[in-house]
């Protein structure tokens, strides 16, 4: 693999679906980015949030750059297929974007989701700053008592610093594909078990009682 010219991967300039960059500039947004599965229906569901900006998908927490998608699905990149998703902090929260993650798909299941299996398949979230990582481990905790509650067993997702798991674009044709091909495969599944209203009380319960809330990530949670 090392032997290959490992120049970035070409993508469109626009968004298939919302006609926003796909590579920037940004300004004034936020980043997010989240594994689930299969990212052509993970992505789907991001981009249809209002207050989204541009979604693309791509890999990212491997030990190679610009991984194509052959070797990630050889598992020897250690590469998750993700959708990282630029939003506009007025518009949505990093709460709402988190009650779209947990809900899509099931975090109980080690490396595959549904019929797509592999260390790519994984569950992870990769955060981009203190705030997002205090969220996504108290809703992590509070969703997990809901699914204790409905039969499924530990939560198995991943949290990592975004700044160690550099993003790398996956192929243009990977890119809203599901938009480009509305009769594609899509795998993803989610457990039925996620109360918005419940986790997000949880999530305050739990930052009062950690004394780690501020202004902002009261408010993200209420």
């Amino acid at each position: 693999m090392g032997a290959r010219n490992r120049t970035p991967i070409s993508v469109p300039e626009k968004h298939y679906v919302l006609g926003t960059p796909l590579d920037g500039p940004f300004p004034g947004k936020r980043f997010a980015m989240f594994g689930a599965g299969c990212f052509w229906g993970v992505e789907r569901k991001f981009y249809q949030v209002p207050g989204v900006y541009s979604t693309a998908v791509g890999y990212a927490g491997g030990n190679v750059e610009h991984p194509t998608y052959y070797e990630v699905c050889s598992e020897r990149t250690n590469h998750a297929e993700v959708v990282r998703v630029v939003y506009d902090p007025a518009k949505v929260s990093y709460m709402d974007l988190l009650d779209v993650f947990w809900s899509c798909h099931d975090p109980t299941q080690m490396n595959r989701q549904g019929n797509d299996i592999g260390t790519q398949y994984r569950s992870v979230i990769f955060y981009y700053d203190e705030e997002q990582q205090r969220l996504a481990e108290a809703s992590r905790r509070a969703f997990e008592k809901q699914l204790r509650a409905g039969g499924y067993g530990r939560v198995v997702t991943q949290m990592v610093p975004a700044e160690r798991a550099p993003f790398y674009f996956a192929e243009a044709y990977h890119q809203q594909y599901l938009a480009k091909n509305p009769s594609g495969y899509c795998g993803l599944g989610g457990t039925g078990c996620y109360r918005p209203e419940q986790v997000r009380g949880e999530v305050k319960r739990l930052l009062d009682e950690e004394g780690k809330t501020n202004k902002e990530g009261l408010k993200e949670a209420a």
